[in-house]
């Protein structure tokens, strides 16, 4: 009989990515999301369910024979403190609760690099204290405690923290770059760009969960970092695309601290969808090590930074008819830019 996993946010860019992972392996599938399932490839082929993380009732629907969870359901930080909170925090202990009640086998929990917060040295490890930056920050090393506690009731809980992942669905952030790359301007990034930032292919991250789904508890009821083994700095591995786009523009350093000012007044104003993580880190060295999922897990990641972004800039380009006119606050929708698409006249 097929495993059956259940993945939490299975509507979302990690969630889509997953399930056809999922399904390429024979497994059995069940998304519990707040939003439509609207994958047409696939909605046939796995059951879904529409619901809330913070309902116990909405979890238990979703429990129904399942072996393993895959708890990837999150409110990002352009999210209000209370969603943050409550869906990242208290949504975790209702998964957590009824999966030990339903006897569920496993519980995978995706947590983030951003439990680091801004680190003053690298490559970070897994043992290296946790300080979150902001909401988001913060409900994730809460959510990570919960699931300490969790582990200590009985159910086996690998905690991977993964870097930012890219790859096939994504926009967000990322779909800035591919807009004003494929409509051929420069783009700016703060400061010189020539820090080392590393990022991850989603492909690569499905196959860490796999080999936390699949190898003994006792091999992977440990806390695992999830990243690209190939990466450079954000100005050459941003430049990559630039350059695939074909029109000869680069990568334009501003000055970071100015830069930085301003954007946080943007934010304060709500006309920037950027946030505190992301201006403040992007200019600074930002890799961990993946030694411990490479020995203990047997990860070994397939896609450099390059690769990764050029494969989201190619889906970009043969989706973006579908979704030019979008904005949200998921991963899985170009983020409003507001004051910032005046920017890009400039350059």
């Amino acid at each position: 009989m097929a495993t059956r996993f259940l993945i939490t946010g299975g509507a979302g860019f990690l969630g889509i990515n997953l399930v056809r992972y999922l399904l390429d392996k024979d497994a059995e599938v069940t998304s519990l999301d707040l939003a439509d399932f609207d994958y047409p490839d696939v909605k046939d082929r796995i059951t879904t369910v529409r619901g809330d993380i913070r309902n116990a009732a909405d979890v238990q629907r979703a429990l129904t024979d399942v072996d393993i969870v895959v708890h990837a359901a999150a409110a990002l930080p352009l999210y209000t403190p209370q969603d943050i909170f409550s869906t990242d925090i208290d949504g975790t202990k209702t998964v957590l609760a009824g999966a030990l009640q339903a006897g569920v086998k496993r519980v995978i929990h995706v947590s983030s690099t951003a439990v680091y917060g801004v680190p003053d040295h690298h490559p970070l490890l897994e043992t290296d204290e946790m300080h979150g930056v902001g909401p988001y920050g913060e409900a994730k090393v809460a959510a990570e405690r919960v699931c300490e506690e969790y582990r200590d009731k009985g159910l086996c809980i690998p905690i991977v923290r993964p870097k930012s992942f890219i790859g096939p669905e994504r926009l967000g952030v990322f779909a800035m770059l591919y807009e004003w790359a494929s409509e051929g301007r420069n783009f700016p990034i703060l400061g010189s760009g020539n820090n080392l930032y590393q990022y991850l292919d989603v492909e690569d991250l499905c196959q860490a969960l796999w080999l936390c789904a699949t190898l003994p508890d006792a091999q992977v009821n440990d806390t695992f970092n999830i990243g690209a083994e190939e990466y450079g700095t954000v100005r050459s591995d941003f430049q990559a695309v630039l350059d695939a786009a074909g029109y000869g523009k680069k990568i334009i350093g501003i000055p970071e601290r100015p830069a930085i000012w301003t954007l946080r007044l943007l934010e304060a104003l709500k006309l920037s969808p950027l946030y505190k993580w992301i201006y403040e880190t992007v200019g600074k060295e930002s890799f961990v090590s993946i030694d411990k999922a490479k020995d203990v897990l047997g990860y070994q990641p397939q896609y450099s930074n390059k690769d990764a972004l050029l494969r989201n800039y190619q889906w970009y380009l043969e989706n973006v008819d579908t979704f030019r006119a979008s904005g949200g606050l998921t991963h899985r929708t170009p983020w409003a830019q507001g004051a910032l698409r005046l920017c890009k006249h400039f350059f």
